[in-house]
């Protein structure tokens, strides 16, 4: 092993070494050869390579050496590695029993499906790494609380695996305040925390995310693997009207008597796509990421039926949330260790790190959401020395009827499919989203925090919670307010005692008496959606809706008129108007910057040789729209009564600014990256708009209120009106970009510039 880097690997411990040797490394990775100094330095580390570089040994080495060089072995465990899925847990159980064996380390693995008796067997004689994910964390705290100093009072460091799945979210919120529950519990100032992913678009801000307050001292180690080089094209399929058997729209008393292929054809699957997956994927390995469950299990019954057709075995399988453990599992066994040709038609179940062996390509309908998500899906394919990683994207983009919508002209799944592999090109990535309240997230852990101590006064939970741990936004006074409303009549969370302490109250006895007390975060809610008395059938609330807005639902356009949460009906009616806009996809969030690319895209003549002819053919008609329509110089355009303004700015943003519009009583809709302003003409958009750009940030309460209060998180029905105002003004809007959003759209639109195509 001359070609080691000596400096890394005689930092190993002996039998580290010889393990190595074992496994017949040519060399360390990369990010092995930079991470294992840094942690063997002691102190926070982010590790971020591509996937696959091996991040995990890169952490694992380095710290089985740590405890190899211990003076005194303690009770207690040493490491603990969390993990956001039970699958990666029982992956890497596997990936390391080798290695933990073979240096005298006792590895655990502990989740809702390893045994009490297990269990038990550990917390009598704690020791060595412990595989676990967040809610048995949880569980594990506030169940033994007493235990807590004798479990983790060894501990030398804590691993967080896939980082990115946890930064900015409810769970990771949850994940940082038990990290530091544990850090007081077992009476340490600090205990190292290790944070590793394969995409980060934002250093510095991942790093506050693993020690909010102290992101500065955390050590970041940036792995430089190249791989094996990447293979990519995008294609598109052209959605053709009811002549050609496909979008075709079934009438309420035509459903039953509706034949199944036409069914299959309502959402959206050309003949052409189907023919090209077929061809593509039939014969090997492979994931193709479909989007929602829905559109899973119809490419998977497609496929399947095609498998059939040409009286061929099947080779395709659906992979998803609602699918059963065994069911998933199964496509997770045949993928890494069946010979037979397998793919997955998955969901973004299968976009963590869950072991399914080597995929000869990845396929993805629509054009996704992140950049992340794509350099995450593009990381399961190429592992095999020698073959590059394969990548197709299909977008499917609806055939402009005449009198259409201009957004279907502008085919915009395609620009920002195309958006996305520029911005992944020239290496920019999502950067983790901005701290928020959390208060929902705040409330499980004051509740959390109650059962583990068995009660303590306000003041400590709050310089527990807040001021030490990740709830820093959170001041005394609004954690005061917050206490009071758990303890109003209406909850009844938390109750406090004579001399002063914080005890369970009615209601929270049976929230944290429940198993699904644990995990922080809520499960989908849905909305019936209701027309006079007929309940036309229901919708997730995964981004939120306001009262006045008109959604699209059952291939008709309607305008909201009521929303109750409480008894989850959206109460609606049909709106005039242009034809409803085709989307592929389910909605989600994009950045600004990849919007404000898609807009450089369509004014400009860069050629991108990474997409197929129909691709070329449809990137030319976008091209022509956007000039025919003006928007190379302005921003609202007239349409139909009113007017569709094109801000060319992310979600957030965008749904910002027209609740804005609601505020002021504008009949206003976003539609993909537009807003469309009823009964208004060009002139009185722009006479708003400068009125918004003129003045500051509008009052957010004003603006705020015009939103529904979805409850999105798993404890915002317990928030009271204010408090909710504030998390939405926090975490969901974005007030203060009006001004300059608005005065964007009224001044002279800047020279597109040309991006440079991917050669």
């Amino acid at each position: 092993m001359t070609n080691l880097q000596r400096s890394a690997f005689e930092l190993l411990s002996e039998p580290v070494r010889r393990w190595i040797w074992q496994q017949k490394w040519a060399s360390l990775r990369d990010v092995q050869e930079k991470g294992i100094p840094a942690i063997l330095a002691g102190g926070d580390v982010v590790i971020s390579a591509k996937t696959a570089a091996g991040k995990t040994e890169a952490a694992l080495l380095p710290l089985i050496t740590r405890l190899a060089n211990r003076d005194q072995v303690q009770d207690g465990f040493s490491v603990l590695y969390v993990s956001p899925l039970k699958a990666l847990i029982n992956d890497q159980f596997r990936r390391l029993q080798g290695l933990c064996e073979a240096s005298g380390v006792l590895l655990n693995k502990w989740h809702g499906d390893v045994s009490a008796d297990a269990k038990a067997r550990a917390r009598k004689r704690p020791s060595g790494i412990v595989l676990i994910t967040p809610e048995s964390l949880e569980a594990l705290l506030v169940r033994r609380g007493s235990e807590a100093k004798f479990l983790f009072s060894a501990l030398d460091a804590i691993v967080i695996d896939e980082l990115h799945a946890f930064i900015g979210s409810e769970r990771g919120v949850q994940l940082t305040s038990i990290l530091n529950r544990i850090e007081i519990a077992a009476d340490r100032d600090r205990i190292d925390r290790i944070g590793l992913s394969a995409t980060l678009g934002d250093m510095a801000l991942a790093a506050e995310a693993l020690r909010p307050g102290d992101g500065d001292r955390v050590t970041r180690v940036h792995g430089l693997d190249e791989g094996n080089g990447v293979k990519l094209q995008i294609r598109g399929y052209l959605l053709k009207g009811k002549d050609n058997g496909t979008a075709v729209e079934v009438d309420e008393d035509e459903t039953d008597e509706a034949e199944p292929d036409k069914q299959h054809d309502e959402f959206g699957i050309p003949a052409a796509l189907a023919a090209d997956l077929f061809r593509f994927l039939r014969g090997d390995s492979n994931l193709l990421f479909a989007g929602s469950r829905q559109k899973v299990e119809v490419y998977a019954d497609k496929l399947r039926r095609m498998c059939e057709d040409a009286h061929l075995p099947n080779e395709f399988f659906p992979h998803h949330g609602s699918l059963s453990k065994s069911e998933r599992e199964d496509v997770e066994l045949r993928l890494r260790e069946d010979p037979r040709p397998t793919t997955a038609v998955a969901t973004t179940t299968l976009e963590l790190g869950i072991d399914i062996g080597d995929v000869e390509s990845v396929g993805q309908i629509g054009p996704g959401y992140s950049v992340a998500s794509i350099r995450q899906r593009l990381g399961r394919s190429g592992r095999r020395a020698g073959k590059a990683a394969i990548l197709r994207i299909f977008v499917i983009e609806p055939t402009p009827d005449k009198g259409g919508h201009p957004l279907d002209r502008l085919n915009l799944d395609l620009i920002q499919s195309i958006a996305m592999i520029e911005c992944l090109r020239e290496g920019w990535c999502e950067p983790p989203a901005p701290w928020g309240l959390h208060l929902s997230t705040l409330i499980h852990q004051i509740l959390a925090l109650i059962v583990q101590t068995g009660g303590l006064r306000p003041a400590a939970a709050w310089k527990l919670l807040c001021e030490r741990g990740p709830f820093k936004t959170v001041d005394r006074s609004t954690f005061a307010d917050l206490l009071r409303c758990m303890a109003s009549k209406e909850n009844r969370l938390i109750e406090q005692s004579p001399e002063g302490s914080l005890m369970i109250g009615e209601m929270g006895e049976r929230i944290t008496e429940s198993h699904e007390f644990y995990p922080v975060f809520a499960t989908e809610r849905e909305y019936r959606i209701i027309h006079e008395t007929r309940v036309l059938g229901t919708y997730p609330i995964s981004s939120p809706v306001a009262p006045g807005e008109t959604i699209i639902f059952s291939g008709r356009r309607w305008k909201i008129l009521e929303i109750d949460d409480v008894t989850r009906v959206i109460t609606v009616k049909p709106t005039r108007g242009g034809k409803p806009p085709y989307f592929a996809g389910d909605g989600g969030g994009i950045h600004d910057h990849v919007v404000g690319t898609m807009r450089k895209i369509l004014g400009s003549t860069a050629a991108y040789p990474y997409i197929d002819a129909v691709a070329v053919s449809l990137l030319a008609d976008a091209r022509l729209a956007f000039k025919e329509l003006e928007l190379e110089t302005r921003s609202v355009i007239p349409y139909g009564n009113g007017s569709l303004i094109f801000p060319w700015i992310g979600t957030k943003k965008l749904q910002t600014l027209m609740l804005a519009f609601l505020a002021r009583n504008f009949e206003a809709s976003s539609f993909g990256h537009s807003i469309e302003v009823q009964e208004v003409n060009v002139s009185g958009v722009e006479t708003f708009l400068r009125t918004l750009a003129d003045a500051d940030p509008p009052n957010g309460e004003v603006i705020a209120a015009r939103l529904a209060k979805p409850n999105l998180a798993k404890f915002d029905h317990h928030l009271s009106a204010d408090l909710m105002t504030m998390v939405t003004l926090k975490e969901r809007l974005d007030v203060a970009s009006l001004p300059a959003v608005a005065r964007s759209l009224t001044e002279p639109l800047p020279k597109v510039g040309k991006p440079s195509p991917m050669g």
